[in-house]
């Protein structure tokens, strides 16, 4: 046994969650669901080897069908897709695991092929020029601005999919609000150049994310939802403006006032700063605003992640890839036994 108690101490999650330690599985995208989006038994068999991990956070799960923007990503709008799921569930807290479900919309990270020939929707009209990923040489394109009534059915798609997720058996979900999806779109200048009441300023660009979560708050409970967001780590074709730390100062404060769950950071490299942040990494500059349950993510080594916790630079720490190569990373972690390296190749199957 090795000292990082930290690390391994439990930890109260909400008033009705313990935590058995402070390591999470973060989410990751596998695109291995059935037909229809399903989830499979091989889906349940594979989270269910990982319930070592304090908190499972599964991959990004499509609220309704234009969300997709992957080959092959599980859903959560159908009563198939929810069956699919409470296997999974019932898996995980078989072995006593606590499992959130992240609900993802991608917006313009689409593609005219995944959504009977629509263009992919979006905060504005933008145009992305870069390969889908696993897309078969497909390239991005335009997006369409959502209309005011669309944007209240976005809103009411995400609720809905949280009582579907609580349905089928889950502890609570994980909104996706990071990484240049639809959410992480309204919060950037570069994405939103709205000029209605979801654009323009710091508290209309933070409005639709806000009203997700107030939606799926009222709808299960907000101990039951969280979100993970990325200020900095510009993905998916997002470039960086300084007016946008004004945007996530001014929701970060705001989430201060729902007793969510946690915040997630959706970075993946701790050590990066941007200057757009005040030379803040991600996590940094989220915890200055937020004062709830942070969850740092970011190639942490255990070593780091165990300073970080007895820092109370955040409270939680975030594993990708490790869980891939490692099921039953936690234990490697608190033997200080050998931890296999991730390769590319093990994306090819699911263990």
């Amino acid at each position: 046994m090795n000292n990082n108690n930290s690390l391994f101490s439990p930890y109260q999650l909400n008033q009705a969650l313990v935590l058995k330690n402070r390591i999470v599985m973060a989410p990751m995208t596998r695109s291995m669901a059935a037909d229809q989006f399903v989830p499979t038994a091989q889906m349940a068999e594979y989270y269910a080897r990982r319930t070592d991990a304090g908190l499972i956070v599964t991959e990004g799960t499509i609220i309704r069908p234009d969300a997709q923007g992957y080959p092959a990503v599980p859903g959560i709008y159908t009563k198939a897709q929810i069956n699919g799921w409470r296997r999974v569930t019932d898996a995980v807290h078989a072995k006593r695991g606590v499992i959130f479900m992240q609900i993802w919309h991608v917006g313009r990270v689409s593609h005219p092929s995944y959504l009977n020939g629509e263009l992919p929707l979006a905060p504005s009209a933008t145009v992305m020029m870069g390969r889908v990923k696993r897309g078969e040489g497909m390239t991005h394109g335009e997006s369409r601005a959502v209309t005011l009534a669309e944007i209240n059915d976005l809103i009411a798609s995400y609720a809905q999919a949280a009582k579907n997720a609580i349905e089928a058996g889950f502890d609570g979900v994980e909104i996706h609000g990071a990484n240049g999806y639809l959410i992480d779109q309204f919060l950037h200048y570069h994405t939103n150049h709205r000029t209605d009441r979801y654009g323009g300023s710091p508290n209309n660009m933070a409005r639709f994310a806000l009203e997700v979560v107030k939606a799926c708050g009222e709808a299960i409970g907000y101990e039951r939802v969280a979100i993970r967001l990325s200020p900095g780590a510009y993905l998916n074709e997002i470039i960086g403006d300084a007016r946008d730390s004004l945007v996530f100062e001014y929701l970060l404060k705001a989430l201060n006032v729902f007793s969510i769950a946690y915040v997630h950071t959706g970075d993946d490299d701790n050590t990066r700063t941007y200057s757009e942040l005040g030379n803040s990494t991600t996590t940094a500059f989220i915890r200055s605003f937020y004062k709830g349950t942070l969850i740092a993510c970011g190639n942490y080594s255990q070593e780091g992640a165990k300073a970080g916790i007895d820092n109370n630079a955040f409270d939680l720490v975030a594993f990708g890839r490790p869980f891939i190569a490692n099921p039953d990373l936690v234990n490697l972690l608190r033997h200080q036994h050998p931890v296999q390296q991730f390769d590319a190749s093990m994306l090819s199957t699911l263990y």
